[in-house]
């Protein structure tokens, strides 16, 4: 009996897995796209692919073979990752490389993109019209007839060959076609391209309303097109051939023959066609020349410029006008977005999300990274560079200008230093009153990080802002503030080492910068009255300054700072194995930085480590901000109405 029950029960089990599996394996099918695509040289793919496009775009791109190529161990009939060459060994790029990498850019992750590609260079329309192919093969010229005996001498059946057994994986959702240069001027081509659709659609079982095809027009150039008159053909097709769609080739660039696509014009091709198809699939394409009514001028762009713009859900908008480029890209935070060039030579760019904040990025034309010209510049990356905001919200007011407060001012100067003797720069901010009073200040001397200057913390960071809503909230006291370059600007190089960059600032601001500061600023000049901070390398510096010259200072600050494997029983001369006299010197410490960045740099293990010996020490985190301006705006604001309260 107990053996029954159990076979009874291994039965039913079977019996639901298997109505389980059928559901699964029909989902797989619908939700796995398939393409037909079929033409000529342009379909063929005539440019060289560039090493972006040989990067697999993994599983969700697939390409059947329609012959062998043993050289990347492909065989005819399987399914493979779409990689170029997608239509036979030593053919290049075509628009299809790109059409399938941006359909999975916006299809829902479960879904994937397949294609069959059959093309042959030179190729009339008849060579795919079953009742036409064995008449053109034998008058084909000598230099095809290779290429139509590696489709069998018809590769009009093998396409359909390789579609059947592909319904068996998919659905066929549409065709694509480049085919016409070779019938420019045939007044019967529309008519026999509708043969060649109807027969696809006959063989294949497939309706016309779910399947459509897209014919993409001929190299322009500019105007003087080899083949440019096809266009005119081309554009007509829809009123032979109703549920066929025209993709326009304007503006997408071309090799010097004027009858083939470049690399970087098959990627636009490509886009253009996938774009098209998407939207025939009711999805909704976000390309970057249509921009959101939400999106607004970002507030780092030069007046009198409409571009760069930033939209609702933190997305940047990018133009720029470059008519003689082949390529270019907007390089934001490392992450590179391929720009798309419109007919008139204007590039477009749309990013993903970004964090609010700052960000530095550059447009890169052609290999070299320039300044976007329609943007502020901001010291950056060791050189000037573009900068872009990502708005908050009202949380940010804290560093935005308020009405009904009134401003200090951020001066511009210079100065001799005897030490290295050379004239330096610094900008001082003082605070509202300052120009009409006799009262003195106290002095905070303030760093930024490497690879920037002293103008990073009133731009990049709004120091000034900060400041003044500070003071005026009686949050903070009235303070001077000194932004030196700290000899930081240039690159670090490894052969220096870390303890000598940025070493020559020490002897600057001891010997020259505070006394002139002292000197030209009603300060008060002890060190009661003086404190230090920097962020990530100016963090650095704070520390070796403050720490190694305990008679100039009594206040800190680290945002991000670049204080790595701090050997607590050493570093400094020991002062942090003395917390009562460390303690006594130093009326505040203050750490922070963004939980993104905590695990390189380790500010809340420092903290951890200063507390376990004894040191007073304020260790606040950002959340959700990683090593950039956001992280140090709050952790300044933070920092500031601790000072000079003792």
């Amino acid at each position: 009996m107990k053996q029954l029950f159990t076979a009874m029960l291994l039965l039913l089990s079977m019996t639901a897995t298997a109505q389980d599996a059928t559901p699964t394996l029909q989902s797989q099918k619908e939700n796995f796209y398939i393409f037909l695509c079929f033409g000529q040289s342009n379909m063929e793919g005539a440019a060289r692919p560039e090493a972006e496009d040989l990067v697999s775009p993994g599983r969700r791109f697939l390409l059947m073979p329609a012959v062998d190529d043993p050289q990347r161990g492909r065989k005819m009939g399987e399914w493979c990752e779409a990689v170029p060459p997608l239509c036979r060994p030593n053919t290049g790029l075509t628009p299809v490389d790109y059409f399938g990498r941006t359909m999975i850019q916006t299809l829902p992750e479960h879904i994937r993109v397949g294609v069959i590609h059959v093309a042959i260079g030179g190729i009339h329309i008849e060579g795919f019209m079953p009742d036409k192919i064995a008449e053109y093969v034998k008058t084909a010229p000598g230099w095809m007839k290779g290429m139509l005996e590696a489709y069998g001498n018809n590769p009009y059946e093998r396409l359909v060959t390789l579609a059947k057994k592909a319904q068996k994986d998919g659905v066929i959702k549409g065709v694509l076609m480049h085919q016409g240069e070779s019938n420019t001027g045939d007044p019967a081509w529309a008519n026999k391209v509708q043969k060649v659709y109807d027969n696809l659609l006959g063989d294949l079982q497939l309706k016309p309303e779910e399947v459509p095809l897209l014919a993409g027009q001929v190299v322009q150039a500019n105007g003087e097109g080899q083949c440019l008159a096809m266009n005119k053909q081309i554009d007509e097709l829809p009123k032979t051939l109703h549920t066929s769609q025209v993709i326009s080739s304007t503006g997408c660039t071309n090799l010097p023959d004027k009858l083939h696509f470049d690399a970087a014009g098959y990627r636009e091709l490509g886009r253009r066609y996938g774009e098209k198809m998407l939207e025939l699939l009711g999805y909704q394409v976000r390309s970057p020349f249509t921009v959101p009514a939400d999106a607004k001028t970002a507030e780092t762009t030069i007046p009198g410029n409409e571009f760069p713009k930033v939209d609702g859900e933190r997305r940047a908008y990018f133009r720029v006008n470059a008519p003689e480029a082949h390529r270019v890209q907007v390089d934001i935070c490392g992450k590179k977005y391929d720009m798309r060039r419109d007919e008139t030579g204007i590039w477009c760019a749309v990013t993903d999300p970004l964090v609010v904040g700052f960000h530095y990025y550059f447009i890169n034309i052609g290999g070299v990274n320039v300044i976007d010209p329609a943007t502020e510049t901001f010291f950056g990356c060791n050189r000037e560079a573009g900068g872009i905001e990502i708005p908050e919200g009202p949380e940010g007011d804290y560093y935005r200008p308020q009405q009904g407060v009134e401003q200090g001012q951020v001066r511009s100067f210079y100065y001799y230093a005897q030490s290295t003797s050379e004239w330096r720069h610094a900008l001082v901010y003082t605070p509202a009153g300052y120009e009409t009073g006799k009262k003195r200040y106290p002095v905070l001397y303030l760093q930024h990080g490497m690879g920037e200057d002293e103008t990073g913390w009133s731009k990049q960071g709004h120091m000034q802002h900060i400041m003044d809503n500070l003071i005026a909230s009686g949050e903070a006291v009235p303070m001077i503030v000194v932004m030196e370059s700290g000899d930081v600007k240039a690159p670090f190089r490894r052969e220096q080492g870390f303890e000598n960059y940025g070493a020559s600032f020490y002897k600057v601001m001891i010997n020259d910068l505070i006394p002139t500061i002292d000197q030209k600023f009603r300060t008060l000049k002890d060190r009661d009255h003086r404190a230090m901070a920097g962020l990530s390398w100016g963090g650095h510096q704070t520390f070796d300054m403050v720490l190694n010259h305990p008679e100039l200072f009594s206040y800190m600050g680290a945002f991000s700072g670049a204080i790595f494997n701090l050997d607590v029983a050493k570093a400094y001369n020991g002062i942090f194995t003395r917390p009562d006299e460390f303690n006594k010197q130093i009326h505040y410490l203050f750490l922070s930085c963004g939980s993104e960045e905590m695990p390189r740099f380790q500010t809340d293990k420092t903290a951890e480590a200063l507390r376990a010996a004894g040191i007073k020490v304020d260790f606040r985190i950002s959340q959700g901000t990683d090593h950039e301006w956001l992280t140090w705006r709050r952790g300044f604001s933070q920092f500031v109405p601790n000072l000079f309260k003792k």
